[in-house]
Protein backbone atom coordinates (compact mmCIF):
# COMPACT_ATOMS: atom_id res chain seq x y z
CA UNK A 1 0.00 0.00 0.00
CA UNK A 2 2.92 2.31 0.71
CA UNK A 3 4.18 2.15 -2.89
CA UNK A 4 0.66 2.65 -4.30
CA UNK A 5 0.09 5.61 -1.98
CA UNK A 6 3.37 7.21 -3.13
CA UNK A 7 2.34 6.81 -6.78
CA UNK A 8 -1.09 8.33 -6.15
CA UNK A 9 0.37 11.27 -4.21
CA UNK A 10 2.45 12.32 -7.22
CA UNK A 11 -0.59 12.72 -9.48
CA UNK A 12 -2.55 14.46 -6.68
CA UNK A 13 0.39 16.81 -6.11
CA UNK A 14 0.23 17.93 -9.76
CA UNK A 15 -3.51 18.56 -9.44
CA UNK A 16 -3.20 20.46 -6.16
CA UNK A 17 -0.30 22.55 -7.47
CA UNK A 18 -2.38 23.49 -10.53
CA UNK A 19 -5.18 24.71 -8.23
CA UNK A 20 -2.70 26.77 -6.19
CA UNK A 21 -2.63 29.74 -8.57
CA UNK A 22 -0.62 32.16 -6.41
CA UNK A 23 1.85 29.45 -5.25
CA UNK A 24 1.05 30.16 -1.59
CA UNK A 25 0.44 26.51 -0.67
CA UNK A 26 -3.29 27.17 -0.17
CA UNK A 27 -6.36 26.22 -2.17
CA UNK A 28 -9.96 27.33 -1.62
CA UNK A 29 -12.32 24.99 0.20
CA UNK A 30 -14.68 24.72 -2.76
CA UNK A 31 -11.86 23.57 -5.03
CA UNK A 32 -10.65 21.05 -2.43
CA UNK A 33 -14.18 19.69 -2.13
CA UNK A 34 -14.37 19.21 -5.91
CA UNK A 35 -10.91 17.60 -5.97
CA UNK A 36 -11.83 15.24 -3.13
CA UNK A 37 -15.09 14.24 -4.82
CA UNK A 38 -13.31 13.50 -8.11
CA UNK A 39 -10.60 11.49 -6.32
CA UNK A 40 -13.20 9.41 -4.50
CA UNK A 41 -14.95 8.78 -7.80
CA UNK A 42 -11.94 7.63 -9.83
CA UNK A 43 -10.38 5.69 -6.93
CA UNK A 44 -13.72 4.05 -6.10
CA UNK A 45 -13.70 5.25 -2.50
CA UNK A 46 -16.98 6.15 -0.74
CA UNK A 47 -17.34 9.91 -0.52
CA UNK A 48 -18.22 11.31 2.93
CA UNK A 49 -19.22 15.00 2.57
CA UNK A 50 -19.94 15.25 6.32
CA UNK A 51 -16.34 14.32 7.17
CA UNK A 52 -15.10 16.82 4.59
CA UNK A 53 -17.20 19.63 6.09
CA UNK A 54 -16.12 18.65 9.60
CA UNK A 55 -12.46 18.71 8.60
CA UNK A 56 -12.75 22.11 6.93
CA UNK A 57 -14.67 24.00 9.63
CA UNK A 58 -14.38 27.75 9.52
CA UNK A 59 -12.74 27.84 12.94
CA UNK A 60 -10.06 25.36 11.89
CA UNK A 61 -6.58 26.82 11.51
CA UNK A 62 -5.45 26.76 7.89
CA UNK A 63 -8.54 25.04 6.49
CA UNK A 64 -7.42 25.57 2.90
CA UNK A 65 -3.71 24.82 3.28
CA UNK A 66 -1.96 21.77 1.89
CA UNK A 67 -0.86 20.90 5.43
CA UNK A 68 -4.50 21.01 6.46
CA UNK A 69 -5.63 18.92 3.50
CA UNK A 70 -3.08 16.10 3.89
CA UNK A 71 -4.61 14.61 7.09
CA UNK A 72 -8.02 14.42 5.41
CA UNK A 73 -6.52 13.00 2.19
CA UNK A 74 -4.66 10.27 4.09
CA UNK A 75 -7.46 9.31 6.46
CA UNK A 76 -10.57 9.47 4.27
CA UNK A 77 -9.20 8.68 0.78
CA UNK A 78 -5.74 7.12 0.48
CA UNK A 79 -6.10 4.71 3.41
CA UNK A 80 -9.32 3.37 1.89
CA UNK A 81 -7.96 2.87 -1.63
CA UNK A 82 -7.99 -0.70 -2.99
CA UNK A 83 -6.19 -1.95 -6.09
CA UNK A 84 -9.47 -2.07 -8.06
CA UNK A 85 -9.49 1.27 -9.83
CA UNK A 86 -8.36 2.31 -13.29
CA UNK A 87 -4.92 3.90 -12.96
CA UNK A 88 -5.11 5.44 -16.42
CA UNK A 89 -8.39 7.12 -15.52
CA UNK A 90 -6.94 8.42 -12.25
CA UNK A 91 -3.88 9.83 -14.03
CA UNK A 92 -6.02 11.36 -16.78
CA UNK A 93 -8.19 13.15 -14.20
CA UNK A 94 -5.11 14.67 -12.50
CA UNK A 95 -3.61 15.46 -15.92
CA UNK A 96 -6.75 17.28 -16.99
CA UNK A 97 -6.56 19.57 -13.93
CA UNK A 98 -2.97 20.61 -14.58
CA UNK A 99 -2.29 20.40 -18.33
CA UNK A 100 -3.92 23.61 -19.52
CA UNK A 101 -2.12 25.76 -16.95
CA UNK A 102 1.33 24.25 -17.38
CA UNK A 103 1.85 22.78 -20.83
CA UNK A 104 4.07 24.93 -23.01
CA UNK A 105 2.44 26.99 -25.77
CA UNK A 106 5.32 26.27 -28.15
CA UNK A 107 4.50 23.81 -30.95
CA UNK A 108 5.62 20.27 -30.07
CA UNK A 109 6.61 17.31 -32.25
CA UNK A 110 4.29 15.05 -30.18
CA UNK A 111 0.54 15.02 -29.58
CA UNK A 112 -1.19 15.91 -26.32
CA UNK A 113 -1.89 12.21 -25.78
CA UNK A 114 1.82 11.47 -26.08
CA UNK A 115 2.50 14.33 -23.64
CA UNK A 116 0.05 12.69 -21.22
CA UNK A 117 1.97 9.42 -21.45
CA UNK A 118 5.26 11.24 -20.86
CA UNK A 119 3.60 12.87 -17.81
CA UNK A 120 2.63 9.44 -16.43
CA UNK A 121 6.11 8.04 -17.15
CA UNK A 122 7.60 11.05 -15.37
CA UNK A 123 5.57 10.26 -12.23
CA UNK A 124 6.88 6.71 -12.36
CA UNK A 125 10.56 7.68 -12.80
CA UNK A 126 10.64 10.84 -10.62
CA UNK A 127 12.24 10.99 -7.20
CA UNK A 128 10.06 10.52 -4.11
CA UNK A 129 10.47 14.10 -2.90
CA UNK A 130 8.69 17.34 -3.60
CA UNK A 131 8.65 19.34 -5.77
CA UNK A 132 8.86 16.40 -8.17
CA UNK A 133 11.86 16.18 -10.52
CA UNK A 134 13.48 13.55 -12.72
CA UNK A 135 17.25 13.24 -12.30
CA UNK A 136 19.67 13.06 -15.30
CA UNK A 137 20.22 9.31 -14.82
CA UNK A 138 16.49 8.61 -15.25
CA UNK A 139 16.31 11.04 -18.17
CA UNK A 140 19.09 9.06 -19.87
CA UNK A 141 17.24 5.79 -19.13
CA UNK A 142 13.98 7.12 -20.64
CA UNK A 143 15.66 8.53 -23.75
CA UNK A 144 17.50 5.23 -24.30
CA UNK A 145 14.21 3.31 -24.10
CA UNK A 146 12.58 5.68 -26.60
CA UNK A 147 15.56 5.46 -28.97
CA UNK A 148 15.54 1.64 -28.85
CA UNK A 149 11.78 1.62 -29.47
CA UNK A 150 12.30 3.85 -32.54
CA UNK A 151 14.89 1.36 -33.87
CA UNK A 152 17.84 3.77 -33.91
CA UNK A 153 21.13 3.66 -32.04
CA UNK A 154 21.66 5.64 -28.85
CA UNK A 155 23.89 8.70 -29.19
CA UNK A 156 25.71 8.85 -25.88
CA UNK A 157 27.91 11.73 -26.96
CA UNK A 158 24.88 13.83 -27.77
CA UNK A 159 23.44 13.24 -24.30
CA UNK A 160 26.79 14.07 -22.68
CA UNK A 161 26.78 17.40 -24.49
CA UNK A 162 23.26 17.97 -23.24
CA UNK A 163 24.33 17.27 -19.67
CA UNK A 164 27.21 19.72 -20.00
CA UNK A 165 24.71 22.48 -20.82
CA UNK A 166 22.41 21.32 -18.02
CA UNK A 167 21.62 23.98 -15.42
CA UNK A 168 23.90 23.31 -12.45
CA UNK A 169 21.50 25.06 -10.10
CA UNK A 170 18.88 22.33 -10.65
CA UNK A 171 19.04 18.66 -9.63
CA UNK A 172 16.74 17.58 -12.46
CA UNK A 173 13.84 18.48 -14.76
CA UNK A 174 10.20 19.11 -13.95
CA UNK A 175 7.54 17.15 -15.82
CA UNK A 176 6.80 20.07 -18.18
CA UNK A 177 10.49 20.49 -18.97
CA UNK A 178 10.71 16.75 -19.72
CA UNK A 179 7.68 16.94 -22.05
CA UNK A 180 9.27 19.87 -23.87
CA UNK A 181 12.60 17.99 -24.11
CA UNK A 182 10.95 14.96 -25.75
CA UNK A 183 8.52 17.08 -27.78
CA UNK A 184 11.12 19.34 -29.40
CA UNK A 185 12.65 16.34 -31.21
CA UNK A 186 16.22 16.95 -30.04
CA UNK A 187 16.81 13.22 -29.51
CA UNK A 188 14.52 11.99 -32.34
CA UNK A 189 15.85 13.86 -35.35
CA UNK A 190 15.06 12.14 -38.65
CA UNK A 191 12.07 10.28 -37.14
CA UNK A 192 8.52 11.01 -38.21
CA UNK A 193 5.74 11.87 -35.76
CA UNK A 194 4.15 8.42 -36.01
CA UNK A 195 7.41 6.61 -35.16
CA UNK A 196 7.97 8.81 -32.12
CA UNK A 197 4.38 8.26 -30.99
CA UNK A 198 4.75 4.48 -31.37
CA UNK A 199 7.98 4.58 -29.34
CA UNK A 200 6.31 6.59 -26.54
CA UNK A 201 3.37 4.15 -26.56
CA UNK A 202 5.71 1.14 -26.37
CA UNK A 203 7.68 2.59 -23.45
CA UNK A 204 4.41 3.62 -21.76
CA UNK A 205 3.04 0.06 -22.16
CA UNK A 206 6.22 -1.45 -20.72
CA UNK A 207 6.77 0.93 -17.79
CA UNK A 208 3.20 1.77 -16.82
CA UNK A 209 1.05 -1.12 -18.14
CA UNK A 210 3.72 -3.77 -17.43
CA UNK A 211 3.51 -5.04 -21.05
CA UNK A 212 6.89 -6.45 -22.10
CA UNK A 213 5.91 -7.15 -25.79
CA UNK A 214 2.73 -6.75 -27.97
CA UNK A 215 1.47 -8.17 -31.48
CA UNK A 216 2.56 -6.35 -34.51
CA UNK A 217 -0.16 -5.16 -36.99
CA UNK A 218 -1.57 -7.92 -39.15
CA UNK A 219 0.27 -8.36 -42.43
CA UNK A 220 -0.16 -10.56 -45.46
CA UNK A 221 1.63 -13.82 -45.02
CA UNK A 222 3.09 -15.28 -41.86
CA UNK A 223 6.72 -15.87 -41.03
CA UNK A 224 8.99 -16.40 -38.01
CA UNK A 225 6.26 -18.40 -36.31
CA UNK A 226 6.44 -19.83 -32.76
CA UNK A 227 3.89 -21.55 -30.53
CA UNK A 228 2.74 -20.89 -26.97
CA UNK A 229 1.10 -23.95 -25.44
CA UNK A 230 -1.28 -23.44 -22.56
CA UNK A 231 -3.52 -25.85 -20.67
CA UNK A 232 -6.54 -25.44 -22.94
CA UNK A 233 -5.19 -23.57 -25.94
CA UNK A 234 -2.19 -23.27 -28.21
CA UNK A 235 -1.26 -19.87 -29.61
CA UNK A 236 0.52 -19.51 -32.94
CA UNK A 237 2.44 -16.24 -33.10
CA UNK A 238 4.25 -14.68 -36.03
CA UNK A 239 7.06 -12.12 -35.70
CA UNK A 240 8.33 -9.65 -38.27
CA UNK A 241 11.83 -11.12 -38.24
CA UNK A 242 14.02 -13.59 -36.38
CA UNK A 243 15.31 -10.95 -34.02
CA UNK A 244 11.81 -9.96 -32.97
CA UNK A 245 10.95 -13.64 -32.63
CA UNK A 246 13.79 -14.20 -30.15
CA UNK A 247 12.86 -11.04 -28.29
CA UNK A 248 9.29 -12.30 -28.00
CA UNK A 249 10.36 -15.72 -26.79
CA UNK A 250 12.75 -14.17 -24.26
CA UNK A 251 10.06 -11.77 -23.08
CA UNK A 252 7.55 -14.58 -22.60
CA UNK A 253 10.07 -16.70 -20.68
CA UNK A 254 10.92 -13.69 -18.50
CA UNK A 255 7.23 -13.05 -17.82
CA UNK A 256 6.60 -16.68 -16.86
CA UNK A 257 9.64 -16.66 -14.59
CA UNK A 258 8.55 -13.42 -12.90
CA UNK A 259 5.03 -14.79 -12.39
CA UNK A 260 6.43 -17.93 -10.73
CA UNK A 261 8.64 -15.88 -8.42
CA UNK A 262 5.97 -13.26 -7.76
CA UNK A 263 8.52 -10.56 -8.63
CA UNK A 264 7.58 -7.11 -9.90
CA UNK A 265 8.04 -6.24 -13.58
CA UNK A 266 11.70 -5.90 -14.59
CA UNK A 267 11.45 -2.21 -15.41
CA UNK A 268 10.11 -1.49 -11.92
CA UNK A 269 12.82 -3.61 -10.34
CA UNK A 270 15.41 -1.90 -12.56
CA UNK A 271 14.01 1.52 -11.55
CA UNK A 272 14.29 0.54 -7.87
CA UNK A 273 17.84 -0.70 -8.43
CA UNK A 274 18.73 2.58 -10.15
CA UNK A 275 17.30 4.53 -7.23
CA UNK A 276 19.18 2.38 -4.72
CA UNK A 277 22.34 2.75 -6.79
CA UNK A 278 21.91 6.53 -6.86
CA UNK A 279 21.34 6.56 -3.11
CA UNK A 280 24.38 4.37 -2.62
CA UNK A 281 26.51 6.55 -4.88
CA UNK A 282 25.21 9.66 -3.12
CA UNK A 283 25.95 8.13 0.26
CA UNK A 284 29.42 7.10 -0.90
CA UNK A 285 30.00 10.57 -2.29
CA UNK A 286 28.84 12.17 0.96
CA UNK A 287 31.01 9.75 2.94
CA UNK A 288 33.96 10.55 0.68
CA UNK A 289 33.34 14.27 1.12
CA UNK A 290 33.08 13.75 4.88
CA UNK A 291 36.34 11.80 4.92
CA UNK A 292 37.99 14.45 2.76
CA UNK A 293 36.78 17.14 5.15
CA UNK A 294 38.03 15.09 8.13
CA UNK A 295 41.38 14.58 6.39
CA UNK A 296 41.53 18.27 5.56
CA UNK A 297 40.67 19.19 9.14
CA UNK A 298 43.18 16.65 10.44
CA UNK A 299 45.80 18.00 8.04
CA UNK A 300 45.07 21.56 9.12
CA UNK A 301 45.22 20.51 12.75
CA UNK A 302 48.51 18.73 12.07
CA UNK A 303 49.88 21.81 10.34
CA UNK A 304 48.76 23.93 13.26
CA UNK A 305 50.36 21.48 15.68
CA UNK A 306 53.62 21.51 13.69
CA UNK A 307 53.52 25.30 13.53
CA UNK A 308 52.86 25.42 17.27
CA UNK A 309 55.75 22.99 17.92
CA UNK A 310 58.03 25.07 15.70
CA UNK A 311 57.05 28.23 17.52
CA UNK A 312 57.54 26.50 20.87
CA UNK A 313 61.01 25.31 19.80
CA UNK A 314 61.90 28.81 18.68
CA UNK A 315 60.54 30.26 21.89
CA UNK A 316 62.38 27.61 23.91
CA UNK A 317 65.65 28.39 22.12
CA UNK A 318 65.08 32.10 22.64
CA UNK A 319 64.24 31.52 26.31
CA UNK A 320 67.32 29.31 26.74
CA UNK A 321 69.59 31.99 25.28
CA UNK A 322 67.90 34.63 27.39
CA UNK A 323 68.15 32.48 30.50
CA UNK A 324 71.85 31.81 29.83
CA UNK A 325 72.41 35.52 29.45
CA UNK A 326 70.46 36.20 32.63
CA UNK A 327 72.38 33.44 34.45
CA UNK A 328 75.73 34.98 33.56
CA UNK A 329 74.50 38.42 34.50
CA UNK A 330 73.08 37.03 37.75
CA UNK A 331 76.37 35.30 38.54
CA UNK A 332 78.28 38.57 38.11
CA UNK A 333 75.68 40.41 40.18
CA UNK A 334 75.85 37.76 42.90
CA UNK A 335 79.61 37.97 43.08
CA UNK A 336 79.44 41.77 43.37
CA UNK A 337 76.61 41.46 45.86
CA UNK A 338 78.55 38.89 47.89
CA UNK A 339 81.53 41.21 48.15
CA UNK A 340 79.25 44.08 49.14
CA UNK A 341 77.41 41.89 51.65
CA UNK A 342 80.70 40.71 53.13
CA UNK A 343 81.85 44.27 53.69
CA UNK A 344 78.51 45.17 55.12
CA UNK A 345 78.54 42.15 57.41
CA UNK A 346 81.90 43.22 58.77
CA UNK A 347 80.52 46.69 59.43
CA UNK A 348 77.37 45.24 60.99
CA UNK A 349 79.39 42.89 63.17
CA UNK A 350 81.42 45.85 64.43
CA UNK A 351 78.20 47.77 65.11
CA UNK A 352 76.75 44.73 66.85
CA UNK A 353 79.77 44.51 69.14
CA UNK A 354 79.32 48.16 70.01
CA UNK A 355 75.63 47.60 70.61
CA UNK A 356 76.38 44.57 72.77
CA UNK A 357 78.74 46.67 74.87
CA UNK A 358 76.11 49.40 75.13
CA UNK A 359 73.41 46.88 76.04
CA UNK A 360 75.69 45.45 78.72
CA UNK A 361 76.01 48.93 80.25
CA UNK A 362 72.26 49.46 79.98
CA UNK A 363 71.63 46.11 81.63
CA UNK A 364 73.93 47.02 84.52
CA UNK A 365 72.00 50.23 84.96
CA UNK A 366 68.78 48.31 84.78
CA UNK A 367 69.89 45.88 87.48
CA UNK A 368 70.91 48.82 89.67
CA UNK A 369 67.45 50.30 89.18
CA UNK A 370 65.92 46.96 90.08
CA UNK A 371 67.88 46.89 93.33
CA UNK A 372 66.71 50.42 94.10
CA UNK A 373 63.16 49.36 93.43
CA UNK A 374 63.59 46.43 95.80
CA UNK A 375 64.80 48.80 98.53
CA UNK A 376 61.87 51.10 97.87
CA UNK A 377 59.57 48.12 98.07
CA UNK A 378 60.96 47.18 101.51
CA UNK A 379 60.44 50.73 102.74
CA UNK A 380 56.93 50.63 101.42
CA UNK A 381 56.28 47.44 103.37
CA UNK A 382 57.57 49.07 106.54
CA UNK A 383 55.34 52.11 105.97
CA UNK A 384 52.39 49.83 105.45
CA UNK A 385 53.21 48.02 108.70
CA UNK A 386 53.35 51.37 110.55
CA UNK A 387 50.01 52.30 109.06
CA UNK A 388 48.53 49.01 110.18
CA UNK A 389 49.86 49.53 113.71
CA UNK A 390 48.49 53.09 113.80
CA UNK A 391 45.09 51.82 112.79
CA UNK A 392 45.23 49.22 115.56
CA UNK A 393 46.15 51.95 118.08
CA UNK A 394 43.27 54.08 116.85
CA UNK A 395 40.91 51.14 117.27
CA UNK A 396 42.18 50.63 120.82
CA UNK A 397 41.58 54.30 121.62
CA UNK A 398 38.06 54.12 120.23
CA UNK A 399 37.36 51.06 122.34
CA UNK A 400 38.77 52.84 125.40
CA UNK A 401 36.58 55.85 124.75
CA UNK A 402 33.55 53.63 124.46
CA UNK A 403 34.42 51.93 127.71
CA UNK A 404 34.96 55.28 129.45
CA UNK A 405 31.66 56.60 128.22
CA UNK A 406 29.96 53.50 129.51
CA UNK A 407 31.62 53.91 132.86
CA UNK A 408 30.69 57.61 132.86
CA UNK A 409 27.06 56.74 132.21
CA UNK A 410 26.99 54.15 134.95
CA UNK A 411 28.51 56.46 137.50
CA UNK A 412 26.56 59.55 136.55
CA UNK A 413 24.32 59.24 139.58
CA UNK A 414 27.28 58.81 141.86
CA UNK A 415 28.97 61.83 140.28
CA UNK A 416 25.89 63.95 140.82
CA UNK A 417 25.90 62.99 144.43
CA UNK A 418 29.37 64.03 144.79
CA UNK A 419 29.20 67.17 142.75
CA UNK A 420 32.08 68.98 144.17
CA UNK A 421 34.35 66.05 144.00
CA UNK A 422 33.04 65.34 140.60
CA UNK A 423 33.96 68.83 139.37
CA UNK A 424 37.50 68.18 140.34
CA UNK A 425 37.44 64.77 138.83
CA UNK A 426 35.91 66.25 135.68
CA UNK A 427 38.65 68.80 135.41
CA UNK A 428 41.21 66.02 135.71
CA UNK A 429 39.38 63.95 133.13
CA UNK A 430 39.14 66.89 130.79
CA UNK A 431 42.87 67.45 130.95
CA UNK A 432 43.54 63.77 130.23
CA UNK A 433 41.00 63.82 127.44
CA UNK A 434 42.65 66.82 125.88
CA UNK A 435 45.95 65.04 126.00
CA UNK A 436 44.48 61.98 124.33
CA UNK A 437 42.90 64.17 121.67
CA UNK A 438 46.23 65.78 120.96
CA UNK A 439 47.84 62.37 120.64
CA UNK A 440 45.07 61.22 118.30
CA UNK A 441 45.56 64.26 116.05
CA UNK A 442 49.28 63.64 115.94
CA UNK A 443 48.74 59.98 115.02
CA UNK A 444 46.24 60.91 112.28
CA UNK A 445 48.76 63.35 110.82
CA UNK A 446 51.42 60.65 110.91
CA UNK A 447 48.97 58.24 109.29
CA UNK A 448 48.15 60.76 106.56
CA UNK A 449 51.84 61.30 105.87
CA UNK A 450 52.35 57.52 105.73
CA UNK A 451 49.44 57.16 103.27
CA UNK A 452 50.86 59.89 101.02
CA UNK A 453 54.29 58.25 101.20
CA UNK A 454 52.65 54.92 100.37
CA UNK A 455 50.90 56.39 97.31
CA UNK A 456 54.17 57.93 96.18
CA UNK A 457 55.91 54.58 96.60
CA UNK A 458 53.07 52.84 94.70
CA UNK A 459 53.45 55.33 91.82
CA UNK A 460 57.20 54.84 91.76
CA UNK A 461 56.73 51.08 91.82
CA UNK A 462 54.38 51.20 88.79
CA UNK A 463 56.80 53.45 86.93
CA UNK A 464 59.63 51.07 87.76
CA UNK A 465 57.56 48.10 86.49
CA UNK A 466 56.73 49.92 83.23
CA UNK A 467 60.40 50.79 82.80
CA UNK A 468 61.24 47.17 83.53
CA UNK A 469 58.80 45.91 80.84
CA UNK A 470 60.22 48.38 78.28
CA UNK A 471 63.77 47.33 79.06
CA UNK A 472 62.69 43.68 78.85
CA UNK A 473 61.17 44.21 75.35
CA UNK A 474 64.28 46.03 74.20
CA UNK A 475 66.37 43.17 75.57
CA UNK A 476 64.29 40.59 73.68
CA UNK A 477 64.49 42.61 70.44
CA UNK A 478 68.23 43.00 70.88
CA UNK A 479 68.51 39.23 71.47
CA UNK A 480 66.54 38.46 68.28
CA UNK A 481 68.54 40.98 66.26
CA UNK A 482 71.79 39.61 67.60
CA UNK A 483 70.74 36.03 66.78
CA UNK A 484 69.65 37.00 63.20
CA UNK A 485 72.91 38.78 62.51
CA UNK A 486 74.88 35.97 64.09
CA UNK A 487 73.14 33.51 61.75
CA UNK A 488 73.94 35.68 58.71
CA UNK A 489 77.54 36.14 59.82
CA UNK A 490 77.90 32.41 60.47
CA UNK A 491 76.35 31.65 57.04
CA UNK A 492 78.78 33.89 55.17
CA UNK A 493 81.86 33.19 57.27
CA UNK A 494 81.49 29.43 56.91
CA UNK A 495 84.01 27.57 58.99
CA UNK A 496 86.16 30.61 59.77
CA UNK A 497 85.14 30.53 63.47
CA UNK A 498 85.92 27.44 65.45
CA UNK A 499 83.12 25.67 67.23
CA UNK A 500 83.65 25.79 71.04
CA UNK A 501 81.88 23.71 73.65
CA UNK A 502 79.19 25.61 75.51
CA UNK A 503 78.38 25.78 79.21
CA UNK A 504 76.42 22.95 80.76
CA UNK A 505 74.07 25.42 82.39
CA UNK A 506 71.79 27.05 79.80
CA UNK A 507 71.95 30.86 79.89
CA UNK A 508 69.14 33.03 78.78
CA UNK A 509 71.62 35.67 77.51
CA UNK A 510 74.97 34.29 76.40
CA UNK A 511 76.80 37.18 74.76
CA UNK A 512 76.74 39.88 77.44
CA UNK A 513 79.55 38.73 79.66
CA UNK A 514 79.18 39.19 83.41
CA UNK A 515 75.65 40.50 83.10
CA UNK A 516 74.35 37.10 81.94
CA UNK A 517 72.13 35.05 84.27
CA UNK A 518 70.74 31.54 84.10
CA UNK A 519 67.15 30.41 83.64
CA UNK A 520 67.01 29.25 87.24
CA UNK A 521 68.05 32.72 88.47
CA UNK A 522 65.38 34.33 86.30
CA UNK A 523 62.70 31.98 87.64
CA UNK A 524 63.78 32.75 91.20
CA UNK A 525 63.46 36.48 90.57
CA UNK A 526 60.05 36.04 88.96
CA UNK A 527 58.90 33.98 91.96
CA UNK A 528 60.10 36.70 94.36
CA UNK A 529 58.24 39.39 92.42
CA UNK A 530 55.04 37.33 92.40
CA UNK A 531 55.22 36.83 96.20
CA UNK A 532 55.69 40.56 96.71
CA UNK A 533 52.71 41.30 94.48
CA UNK A 534 50.61 38.83 96.48
CA UNK A 535 51.43 40.53 99.78
CA UNK A 536 50.37 43.85 98.32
Amino acid sequence: MGSLKDELLKGIWHAFTALDLDHSGKVSKSQLKVLSHNLCTVLKVPHDPVALEEHFRDDDEGPVSNQGYMPYLNKFILEKVQDNFDKIEFNRMCWTLCVKKNLTKNPLFITEEDAFKIWVIFNFLSEDKYPLIIVPEEIEYLLKKLTEAMGVSWQQEQFENYKINFDDSKDGLSVWELIELVGNGQFSKGMDRQTVSMAINEVFSELILDVLKQSLPDKDGKKCLFLIKCFDKTFEISASDKKKKQEWIQAIHSTIHLLKLGSPPPHKEARQRRKELRKKLLAEQEELERQMKELQVANENKQQELEAVRKKLEEAASRAAEEEKKRLQTQVELQARFSTELEREKLIRQQMEEQVAQKSSELEQYLQRVRELEDMYLKLQEALEDERQARQDEETVRKLQARLLEEESSKRAELEKWHLEQQQAIQTTEAEKQELENQRVIKEQALQEALEQLQQLELERKQALEQYEGVKKKLEMATKTTKSWKDKVAHHEGLIRLIEPGSKNAHLITNWGPAAFTQAELEERQKSWKEKKTTE
